[in-house]
């Protein structure tokens, strides 16, 4: 009896040490399923203060298109810190209206009002393709990559997958999404499909096709990737000798307009009631002209400044 109790209470140790075992040792595989997930699946997560509030502003349909325009802005913030800023940037300039320049009332209310609007609206207007374009400038280097596991035989799907994991963003965000869609089934076609989808540029769509007929029709992937790696690299290069060429004006394109409008508060705030004859009909006038003048010298500088290869 006393024999038959301990193989029991041996069995039953037995059977706790191993449950233990088993149980820490799924723990340690859950974890590593819930690192892998995150790591396939990022989470954004928020980097401001903004309160619950913001949560679900940005879950909103209304502020769906805002999230694009961000996203194709390379800006990495959320619509509603966008809107946080924008509301803080009105505060302050209201105070520096009111206090330094010593602007009436109803001046320092509503001209914050316009001056962000134009800045809203150069912001988006001077990085409407900045995404596209960081992308683009890493495609020369995504193409050498591609092209050298071609050449040291490796799948296509492979080469994405070490694409993703040498380069940073954002090339390297969209080829590791793309490799963890591979992952789970999807076709390449597909894959790149959805990318073109958010990056529309003409570089990319020439990549897209190039490795698409490639893998469908064969041929030396390698040397095709080599070509175009090159071709990439000397538009970039064109670009970057035309953008040193031309930051002068770009430079001088945002003084020019500023510099007036800052003496013209600066002497407001020396002599008190400067800029009150601008509010009757001449004035008015003339402020409409100095206005458009402004404006007319912006966009001349810029269409100058502005060549497309």
């Amino acid at each position: 009896m006393n024999i038959a109790v301990s193989i029991l209470y041996s069995l039953a140790i037995l059977s706790l040490l191993m449950a233990g075992y088993y149980f820490l040792g799924f723990r340690s595989q859950k974890k590593e399923w819930n690192m892998k997930v995150k790591e396939w699946f990022p989470e954004e997560e928020r980097k401001s203060f903004i309160s619950k509030w913001g949560d679900r502003f940005d879950e909103r349909e209304s502020s769906q298109a805002l999230k694009d325009k961000l996203h194709n802005a390379n800006l990495k913030l959320l619509p509603s810190e966008y809107l946080g800023i924008l509301i803080v940037g009105y505060m302050a300039l209201f105070v520096m209206m009111s206090s330094i320049f010593g602007m009436s009332l109803k001046v320092s209310l509503l001209l914050p009002i316009l001056l962000l609007f134009i800045a809203n609206y150069l912001l988006f207007y001077f990085r409407k393709n900045s995404y596209e374009a960081r992308f683009n400038e890493q495609l020369s280097e995504v193409c050498r990559l591609l092209g050298n596991a071609a050449r040291s035989g490796l799948t296509v799907n492979q080469g994405i997958d070490i694409v993703a994991r040498e380069l940073s963003g954002p090339a390297g965000a969209e080829f590791k999404r793309i490799s963890n869609e591979l992952k789970m089934g999807v076709t390449l076609d597909r894959a790149l499909r959805e990318v073109q989808k958010r990056n529309k540029s003409r570089d990319f769509n020439l990549f897209i096709a190039t490795l698409l007929i490639q893998k469908k029709t064969g041929g030396n992937l390698a040397l095709t990737l080599e070509t175009m790696a090159n071709t990439f690299e000397d538009r970039k290069v064109l670009n970057q000798i035309i953008k040193t060429m031309t930051s002068e004006q770009k430079y001088i394109s945002f003084i020019v307009p500023a510099l007036p409008v800052f003496l013209l508060l600066v002497m407001n705030n020396v002599i008190e009631g400067f800029i009150d004859p601008l509010w009757s009909g001449f004035g008015l006038v003339m402020l409409f002209l100095f206005v458009g003048s402004i404006v007319l010298s912006f966009v001349l500088i810029r269409k100058i400044t502005d060549i497309k290869v």
